[in-house]
C-alpha cells in the first residue's frame, strides 16, 4: 500500500483475478480528478452556449439568465455553486468550517469561464496529502452565522460538497439544453482520463 493510502478510503470494488481484494482509493483521487474533469466540460459549454447565442441573433441574457423552473436560480449561480463545491471546500476546511461563498456571481460568459479556470487553478493546487490531512478533520457547515451541522471532511466532501457540485453542474447543462443548445451527454463529461 502507497503511504498516501494508509488514511485513505477503501472502496470495495472486486479485483477481476482476486474476489477478496479492494481497491484502495484516497480522497483526493476520489474527489479531485472527477471534479476537474467536469469542469472542463463546463468550460467547454460555456463556449458553446456564447456561440449559440451569437449565431441565432439571441442576447446573452436570453441564456444567462434562464432558469428550469422559476425557484430555480440562473446559470451563473450554478457557475458559482460549482466554484463553491470545488477547490474552495480545501481552503475552507483548514478553519474546521465551511460557508457557501455567493458573494461574487459571473454575469457574463467571460467572467463564467474565468470562475470555472480559478475552481481548475485550485484544484490543481491541492495535493494527496493536503487532502488526506482533512479527511478525519471534524468540518462544521456554518450559514447565517450558525453551525448547522457536523461532518468527517471526508464526509463533507463526499457526501455534501460532491453531489451539490453534480447538481448543480447537471443543471447548468439542463439549462441550455432546454434553451436549444444541441449538446449531448459528452459534452457535459468533459475529457475523460482514456489509456493511451
Amino acid at each position: 500500500m502507497r503511504p498516501s493510502m494508509v488514511r485513505g478510503l477503501q472502496v470495495g470494488m472486486l479485483a477481476t483475478s482476486d474476489k477478496d481484494q479492494q481497491m484502495p482509493i484516497t480522497l483526493h483521487e476520489a474527489f479531485v480528478p472527477s471534479t476537474r474533469q467536469i469542469l472542463s466540460g463546463m468550460s467547454n459549454l460555456i463556449d458553446k452556449a456564447e456561440s449559440f447565442v451569437s449565431e441565432n441573433g439571441l442576447e446573452p441574457s436570453d441564456l444567462i439568465d434562464a432558469k428550469l423552473a422559476e425557484d430555480m436560480w440562473t446559470l451563473p449561480w450554478h457557475v458559482r455553486a460549482c466554484w463553491v463545491h470545488s477547490a474552495y471546500p480545501f481552503q475552507q476546511f483548514t478553519t474546521g468550517e465551511f460557508t457557501p461563498d455567493f458573494t461574487d456571481l459571473p454575469g457574463s460568459w467571460d467572467t463564467m469561464r474565468s470562475m470555472i479556470a480559478d475552481a481548475q487553478a485550485g484544484l490543481d493546487a491541492v495535493s494527496a496529502e493536503e487532502a488526506e490531512a482533512v479527511a478525519d478533520k471534524t468540518i462544521g457547515f456554518v450559514l447565517g452565522g450558525k453551525r448547522l451541522m457536523e461532518m468527517k471532511g471526508k464526509d463533507f466532501l463526499l457526501s455534501f460538497n460532491q453531489p451539490n457540485f453534480y447538481f448543480h453542474a447537471t443543471t447548468f447543462y439542463d439549462i441550455l439544453r432546454m434553451k436549444g443548445l444541441p449538446l449531448g451527454k459528452m459534452d457535459f463529461m468533459g475529457p475523460m482520463r482514456v489509456l493511451g
